[in-house]
């Protein structure tokens, strides 16, 4: 069977792209290496929507960025995940660096980000009482925000997915191949795909199949950030996303809350080889903990409960690669997706759609519904809320997780929702189950007992994250 388009991976880009191409007529194929969608770059970053000052004036990454951060928030009502405009502040250490945070403003102003303003030191006291004694004025964007990475990528996917998109998962993509008469033909470990047309998001994979199709070659080095991520009780202890002045690699460490009401801390700019390569090192975490100092005094990190890593898909010219290849017709990248990435992912999603769209001659999909109902958070009800919840269904009154308050009711609507979770990751993700002070040292058995229920599997058939990584090995007492 032959698709319109077959989209490669499931993170936020390539779930933008799914749900901005379900607003036209066609069959629409997403494929995905892991078990769930947002288990790549998606998953682990800093949660910026950035206001789109610091991207060159005229490039790709100004354009998606300025016009994703304008379409951020009408898409949080529409799809119904966290946003949070809390504002971001760009703070400059020295008068000697004044020139370089005044050549950011005049940048900013050049790409259209409205209200920004330097505001000085007097004032940055005034907004951020623990901004460091060496702070002398900074950049300030009122339109910078925050939202939940997971929420995003699953809202958008679930919506795709609504609106007919089909996901197939645990489904590597091995090799492209353009057909003579038109067209492209899709290599998988298990089967062979037709589409008439592709569209690449493969992360830090991109390039692999952009060179596979087009004439000009690009290369992708897998950018490694560490972070830290602290409890609620750090919360307040910063209000805005506090930036520091960019340098080569990057906007340096961030300290910044959350739409969960944590902080988080980070990342680190590692250039490495192994494209898999998410694991945390002790100097990147000490380096985390030095740098975030310089912005931000008496950052809490004691209260850190966990720590991580992301690999940022990094295009050796430092730019987005969008569009359709040249001289092969159908063939369209969102490659090179590093920061502002996330902030980019909808006004990339939606370019690259229609882009697809128009090839193609697509019509418009007359039953498209723009609208999706996220899971109800049973511990931000009211009182009265929550007992008429608990009333249709008692499962909304036994918590799982404590940490998080999680409820059974919230894991069980995670697991049959459209794309539901079938891992204690992708329950996690979703809910929220295991991400408090414990890490899911108390919650993990009870939600595999769920998922085993709700899927019809054995104990020993639920994962972490997918088939390679198992949680029950074997039982004990057969081994005695």
């Amino acid at each position: 069977m032959e698709y319109d388009v077959i989209i490669i991976g499931a993170g936020v880009t390539g779930s933008a792209a799914a749900r901005f191409l379900s607003r036209y007529q066609g069959r629409f194929l997403v494929l995905e290496r892991a078990s769930d969608v947002c288990e790549g770059t998606s998953k682990a970053n800093s949660a910026i929507v950035h206001a789109g000052y610091d991207a060159e004036n005229g490039s790709l990454m100004a354009k998606y960025n300025v016009r994703g951060s304008e379409m951020m928030e009408d898409l949080s009502k529409e799809l119904d995940f966290a946003y949070d405009r809390c504002g971001s502040l760009v703070v400059c250490l020295s008068e000697e660096d004044r020139p370089k945070l005044e050549k950011l403003y005049e940048n900013g102003v050049k790409n259209g980000v409205k209200d920004l303003r330097i505001v000085e030191r007097a004032e940055l006291l005034e907004m951020e009482p623990n901004i460091s004694d060496q702070a002398v004025a900074a950049l300030y964007a009122p339109t910078g925000a925050i939202v939940c990475p997971f929420e995003l990528t699953i809202a958008l996917a679930e919506n795709a997915a609504v609106n007919g998109t089909e996901f197939r998962f645990n489904t590597e993509v091995k090799e492209i191949r353009e057909k003579p008469e038109g067209g492209y033909t899709v290599v998988t470990e298990k089967e062979e795909l037709s589409a008439r047309a592709v569209i690449n998001a493969a992360g830090v994979y991109a390039d692999r199949f952009h060179n596979q199709i087009a004439d000009t070659r690009i290369h992708i080095t897998p950018r490694k950030g560490e972070y830290l991520l602290l409890d609620h009780t750090a919360y307040g202890h910063v209000r805005h996303t506090i930036f520091q002045l960019p340098g080569k690699y990057g906007k340096g460490v961030l300290v910044s809350p959350t739409v969960h009401k944590n902080i988080l801390v980070g990342p680190t700019a590692t250039d490495i080889d192994d494209p898999e390569g998410v694991n945390t090192t002790a100097e990147g975490l000490a380096e985390v903990i030095e740098k975030s100092a310089l912005a931000v005094k008496n950052v809490p990190t004691r209260q850190t409960i966990t720590s991580f890593a992301g690999l940022r898909a990094h295009e050796d010219g430092h730019e987005f690669v969008i569009g359709e290849a040249a001289g092969h017709p159908g063939f369209f990248d969102c490659a090179g997706i590093e920061s502002p990435g996330l902030s980019s992912a909808p006004a990339i999603g939606e370019a690259v759609s229609d882009m697809a769209a128009q090839r193609l001659g697509l019509q418009k999909n007359e039953a498209f519904t723009a609208k999706r109902k996220g899971i109800v958070k049973a511990a931000e009800l009211s009182v009265s809320e929550r007992n008429e919840l608990i009333k249709k269904e008692p499962a909304y009154g036994q918590i799982i997780c404590r940490c998080e308050s999680v409820s059974e009711g919230e894991i069980l609507d995670a697991i049959r929702r459209p794309l539901g979770a079938t891992t204690l990751d992708g329950v996690k993700r979703r809910v929220r189950a295991g991400m408090g002070r414990c890490q899911a040292g108390f919650c993990s058995p009870r939600v595999m007992e769920i998922l085993a229920r709700e899927l019809g599997k054995d104990l020993s058939e639920i994962t972490k994250k997918g088939p390679e990584s198992p949680i029950i090995v074997g039982i004990a007492k057969d081994r005695i």
